[in-house]
């Protein structure tokens, strides 16, 4: 399993968000680039990043964070928010984005996800932000009907990288992250499953691990920020 250290961007800072709520942001440093060479330095072999601004406003608003977090680090870096069409993926991948994450774009425009996996094999990813099973868009401002694993199956022969679960009620709340929600995913679709969401302890890494679905990876946060994981205690555990 890889664990991604996630840098969400706001403004121009890296901050986490509790249950997507962009009013209860805390800022965690002024300066994305040198928190993603924390996290390099640690031993990190992925980075999450995440346009915060950008998934609202529905393009990019975070571009010159994003670039210098590039050009400070010599990792694979994933990215999403406010990536809805053709012309950005395209601009990310040149910039030098390993993996572009498509959300809003899955529901509204999934021949889109289809074409753009095609054009970069490997390097489209489809975030599935969910509240109750439930697809949320738009910067989790949005609810639909549409199911998770609908949803997630729908892109089974599209040649995806990856999906990527969030479960937005645990999402910076510190409470741990839908282990069982996370594993019935991952065990409905061949598509490899990162998990997403209130990864707070070493405890949740665990229960990720062992939860008889074959996880790609976790993403945290806050707990790392906070302390309340150890960064490189965290990939030993995961490696091993």
């Amino acid at each position: 399993m890889i664990l991604y250290p996630a840098i969400d961007l706001k403004d121009g800072q890296a901050v986490r968000l509790i249950k997507g709520d962009m009013s209860k942001s805390t800022v965690f440093n002024d300066s994305p680039a040198s928190q993603a060479r924390a996290f390099v330095d640690a031993g990190c072999e992925w980075l999450h990043l995440v346009d915060l601004n950008g998934a609202f406003a529905g393009e990019p608003v975070n571009g010159a964070a994003v670039e210098a977090i590039l050009a400070a680090t010599d990792v694979p870096a994933q990215l999403g928010g406010g990536i809805r069409d053709m012309a950005t993926i395209e601009r990310w991948i040149e910039r030098g984005i390993a993996r572009v994450i498509l959300g809003t774009v899955a529901v509204e425009n999934p021949d889109l996800v289809r074409q753009a996996a095609r054009a970069f094999p490997g390097k489209v990813a489809v975030g599935i932000d969910a509240r109750d099973g439930r697809v949320a868009t738009k910067g989790w401002a949005q609810e639909t009907d549409v199911m998770v694993t609908d949803l997630a199956r729908s892109f089974e022969d599209a040649g995806v990288a990856a999906i990527i679960y969030t479960d937005i009620n645990r999402d910076g709340a510190m409470q741990g992250p839908n282990v069982a929600a996370t594993a019935a995913l991952a065990n409905a679709v061949d598509i490899p499953v990162i998990a997403s969401g209130g990864v707070s302890s070493m405890a949740d890494l665990e229960a990720l691990r062992d939860c008889g679905a074959p996880l790609n990876g976790a993403i945290s946060g806050r707990a790392l920020y906070d302390g309340a994981i150890d960064l490189g205690a965290a990939l030993a555990l995961l490696k091993g």
